[in-house]
């Protein structure tokens, strides 16, 4: 064999190698991707979570600041507020002045704020919904300093139809549960039911983990029965409680969450600039496409080799999940708001626009070793819970001295228990039907590359055979067989 034929034999079987190495890093890097966010390794992916990046800007014009303009139209926005209303009433004055401050404060928001772990349809959009939860978090700090009478008064300054609501306390709820009609449990299903199970499609979508909702699912059950003798609404009978909400509202909204994201997770995500298409139809989908998602990650809350901290982080996970629940009907029964009020409606919005990404940089900062921190919303988010909390405390003192501390301390025993049960007992799940499933896979990985190297080497020798006679004179008397195996065990070994 001459050298330049085997020189050529060298670089034929090192193009063999390189590629299929190509596609096993390829291939890891994939996988590092999808199971752990990861855009850079080795560096801290705070910055990913906390103000991602926009990929693929097609129009540079809606992603560049425009701050000189934005201050310019702010200005003269203020200008002709100023100058051109009525000043004669003082209420209304008080009243502009506020909706002027909001006003900068979110123009600033816009300018300076992350936007957090998701850039669609706008980053602008997920900054604005930081600047709101911040404005929230000042306003429930303010009446955190005052007392009851001046929160109330406030209330109905903005709303003075308030001031006739009262909530009514000898109003009787869940009687007569023995009897059970189609009639009766027909008119259980209301908007509000409807409500539950939306509410419920909405968390199983943020949080994507069947075991954890049905923990916090069941365990909100045992809250409303240990908050019965605070709250009269959560007096319920036991198939309103265990087979309207339990399965129906809150099961079959689960049940709808975890298939949307399952059809999410198995779509294929390329997109193509809307200046690229021709149509005026496609550059319409195209525009309404941008309020869907851009990508979809599947999510592993636990694994069967996960830390000690993540197993305490989920369970804080479902105790704080039932502490902003419980805020929600504390804050309507203390402040005396009707429950179809818009503040009421308004802050179920607010909360679940600021949950969406809160939970995302929560997940992250529990799962993945090289975020350093927890995501600035998941830090708002977490002060908002605590004053809602601090604030019911404060000024439902007279509704809180008629605690039973023993149902207290049992649904908090309780909450602690379950959360340990229920999160070690998916970690179990995990560990046993993960082992088998990796085997699985694996084996059918070996498979795949195996036929995949049989077909390259192959392929390659054909290829000079065709071209030199045949491929002993590459390989001497070694048969195309021996050299394939020899190569697939310098791969696999």
């Amino acid at each position: 064999m001459t050298t330049n034929e085997e020189s050529v034999d060298d670089n034929l079987l090192e193009r063999f190698i390189k590629s299929d190495e190509n596609k096993v890093v390829n291939c890891r890097s994939s996988i590092d991707n999808i199971e752990g966010h990861k855009l850079r390794h080795g560096t801290d992916s705070f910055p990913n979570i906390n103000e991602r990046p926009v990929d693929d800007i097609s129009i540079e014009f809606f992603y560049k600041p425009h701050s000189i303009t934005l201050l310019l139209i702010s200005i003269g926005a203020v200008i002709y507020s100023a100058f051109t209303r009525n000043t004669t009433n003082v209420e209304d004055n008080i009243w502009a002045g506020i909706l002027c401050i909001i006003f900068f404060f979110l123009i600033i928001s816009i300018l300076t704020f992350p936007n957090g772990p998701f850039t669609r349809p706008h980053p602008v959009v997920w900054k604005l919904v930081f600047g709101c939860s911040v404005l929230y978090l000042m306003g429930l700090l303010f009446m955190l300093f005052q007392d009851y009478e001046t929160v109330r008064k406030i209330f109905v300054w903005i709303d003075p139809s308030l001031a006739s609501f009262h909530i009514d306390m000898d109003k009787e709820y869940g009687v007569n549960c023995s009897e059970i009609t189609i009639e009766k449990i027909w008119n259980h299903l209301d908007v509000f039911a409807l409500a539950h199970f939306l509410g419920w499609t909405f968390k199983a979508i943020l949080i994507r983990h069947l075991g954890i909702l049905w923990a916090i699912s069941i365990m909100w059950e045992v809250t409303e029965i240990a908050f019965a003798h605070l709250l009269p609404n959560f007096v319920e009978c036991w198939w309103d409680a265990f087979i309207l909400d339990v399965v129906v509202c809150n099961g079959l909204g689960i049940w709808v969450g975890l298939k949307i994201c399952s059809l999410l997770e198995m779509r294929e995500y390329k997109w193509v600039s809307i200046l690229d298409i021709e149509s005026t139809t496609g550059k319409l989908k195209r525009a309404m496409l941008q309020f869907t998602p851009g990508s979809w990650t599947a999510v592993r809350w636990l694994d069967p080799t996960c830390t000690y901290m993540r197993f305490v982080a989920l369970c804080q996970l479902v105790i704080f999940w039932q502490v902003s629940e419980l805020n929600t009907f504390f804050l309507k029964h203390v402040y005396e708001f009707p429950p179809s009020h818009p503040f009421v409606v308004a802050r179920l919005v607010l909360i679940g626009v600021i949950v969406a990404p809160s939970v995302r940089q929560y997940y992250m900062y529990v799962t993945d070793p090289t975020c350093s921190r927890v995501g600035t919303q998941c830090w708002v988010y977490g002060a908002i819970m605590v004053t809602e909390a601090l604030l019911c405390i404060r000024h439902g003192a007279a509704l809180f001295e008629r605690t039973q501390a023993l149902n207290i301390l049992l649904w908090l025993l309780c909450q602690s228990l379950v959360s340990v049960l229920c999160v070690y007992g998916c970690v179990l799940w995990h560990r046993y039907f993960e082992t088998e499933k990796k085997a699985t896979s694996k084996q059918c990985i070996t498979q795949l590359d195996n036929s995949h190297l049989d077909v390259t080497l192959s392929s390659g020798i054909n290829l000079y055979s065709r071209r030199h006679g045949s491929f002993y004179k590459i390989y001497g008397f070694i048969g195309k067989e021996t050299i394939i195996n020899n190569y697939k065990q310098g791969i696999f070994n």
